[in-house]
């Protein structure tokens, strides 16, 4: 008996002695991944059509933004335009005050008129600190009313740790952003695909009808230099140093990436760089719908209109790692039910969700593309007159 007992002890004392580093292998961390941006203060990479973030590092802290503040600018432009405020040919006017801005600018004089076509291209590809206030009163009525629209508009989008001060990242006290809210804003304002026309130009004049044009030569030389950059902004000061929020397509993969407090444009380019050649590597995508594609249509109760065509205003895909199958993915448009009027441009009325199997790989909010009055009492009752009588 005492032999037989020893062995046992012996025999679970082996496995105890088998099974111990096994756990602690187990709870070893994940091993830390390569800092494609060691010398930024923050930085973040992330996917456009998902905002999937594939790398970054200290990507919530707060920062001084400089004139990538801007993006918020001309994403407030774009849907200005978009709701037919204002339109690409109308001329703005510069205020004495908006043209006393110092820093990056084209020079307006007090009183000079140019269409927002141009303005925007001033803030887009030469960082017109000048452009952007006019562009802020001519919206909003006032630089500082205005700028109460940025802040708005930012908690939307989920920017939780920004705040703005202006509308062109000149220093301020309290005017503040993240590499992850700046990604954010970017995602938004890439939703208007035009504003790369103005974003991916190298170069190009403003005032061509004047004896002395305006020659504008885009303070991001990645559009120039990488192949599929198209945008989106610079932002430099002596206390936000170097920044950066860029963007890049190849085939249907297009990423965003921010470094922010970069010590020269020199390293602050060359790591952008790298975090585009990791994306562009090592990520694809699936497409699901492009851009015009026929999503389906959308049933409104009561409605003026009563079905509406819905096409995806932006691109939709699924992020894969580079050799990850495709097999057994599949998507559903989830709307509502029972959507009724008045609807509004802009409310949420589904979703779309991508499936593998039975798992959900990712979900899209849906937005109604247009406002919906409610029908009126005599066009319900021709409705269902209609109906009664089985006409078309």
């Amino acid at each position: 008996m005492t032999s037989k007992w020893f062995k046992m002890v012996i025999s679970t004392l082996l496995m105890l002695m088998l099974a111990v580093p096994t756990a602690w292998a187990e709870e070893k961390p994940a091993e830390k991944p390569v800092d494609l941006a060691p010398n930024a203060a923050s930085a973040v990479l992330i996917d456009v059509d998902t905002g999937t973030v594939i790398f970054d590092k200290n990507k919530d802290a707060k920062l001084p933004p400089a004139s990538i503040t801007k993006i918020m600018t001309m994403l407030l432009i774009m849907e200005a335009l978009d709701q037919g405020k204002i339109k690409m040919d109308e001329k703005v006017r510069t205020s004495e005050y908006a043209a006393s801005m110092g820093g990056s600018q084209i020079f307006l004089e007090p009183g000079e008129e140019m269409t927002v076509q141009d303005m925007l291209k001033g803030i887009a590809m030469a960082s017109g600190n000048d452009a952007s206030v006019a562009m802020a009163e001519k919206i909003g009525g006032s630089e500082e009313a205005f700028v109460q629209m940025m802040n708005a508009r930012a908690k939307e989008l989920g920017m939780n740790n920004t705040h703005f001060v202006n509308p062109n990242g000149l220093p301020a006290d309290n005017h503040y952003s993240s590499a992850y809210d700046i990604a954010l804003m970017s995602q938004e304002l890439l939703k208007h695909e035009e504003i790369t026309q103005f974003t991916g130009q190298y170069q190009d004049y403003l005032r061509k009808e004047t004896p002395k044009p305006f020659w504008l030569v885009n303070t991001n030389k990645l559009v120039r230099f990488y192949s599929g950059a198209d945008g989106l902004k610079t932002g430099y000061t002596s206390e936000a140093k170097f920044c950066l929020s860029a963007t890049a397509k190849r085939d249907n993969l297009r990423v965003i990436s921010v470094v922010m407090g970069e010590p020269n444009t020199k390293t602050r380019n060359a790591e952008v760089t790298k975090l585009f050649d990791f994306a562009f590597s090592q990520y694809t995508n699936l497409p699901i719908y492009k851009t015009g594609d026929t999503i389906g249509e959308m049933k409104i109760a009561k409605g003026e209109t009563p079905v509406i065509p819905l096409t995806a205003k932006h691109s939709y895909s699924l992020l894969l790692k580079k050799g990850e199958a495709a097999d057994g993915i599949r998507h559903e448009v989830q709307l509502l039910p029972q959507l009724k009027a008045p609807i509004t441009v802009g409310q949420p009325i589904g979703k779309l969700v991508v499936y593998k199997g039975d798992r959900i790989l990712k979900e899209f909010e849906l937005e109604s593309p247009v406002a919906v009055n409610k029908a009126g009492w005599w066009t319900l009752t021709k409705r269902t007159a209609k109906r009664l009588f089985f006409f078309d």
